[in-house]
């Protein structure tokens, strides 16, 4: 009998370790998920709702609005990359209108003169 249980034993899949956050977390949910969903195609007991999602997921529109969702994605980095390019370069116009007027000799109120003599 124990051989018997051995192999049984054997057979089952290894168990996960627990996931440290969250999102881990959901992965695992979503892989045994994925697994299931598998196994009942393979073995012919899945649902109709399952097999046409699965059609659905499989289809040329379904991967079109995938690809444009990825565009739209990049799209938008590529807009806040750009704001924040902006700002940076309206920074450095910034500093240097204070530095022109610096040299030509209007400071700010309040900015110290520094008129290169050391006083002690």
């Amino acid at each position: 009998m124990s051989r018997t249980k051995a192999i049984q034993n054997s057979t089952k899949e290894p168990k996960n370790r627990p996931a440290r956050t969250a999102e881990a977390r959901e992965n695992q949910l979503i892989a045994l998920a994925y697994d299931l969903a598998e196994e009942r195609l393979r073995n012919g007991t899945a649902s109709s709702a399952e097999i046409v999602q699965w059609m659905k997921r499989g289809s040329q529109k379904e991967r079109q609005e995938l690809e444009l969702t990825k565009k739209k994605m990049e799209l938008m980095q590529a807009k806040v990359e750009a704001l924040q390019s902006a700002k940076h370069v309206e920074e450095l116009y910034g500093e240097a209108i204070v530095a022109f007027r610096r040299y030509n000799g209007v400071f700010d109120e309040g900015e110290d003169v520094d008129d290169g003599t050391d006083e002690f």
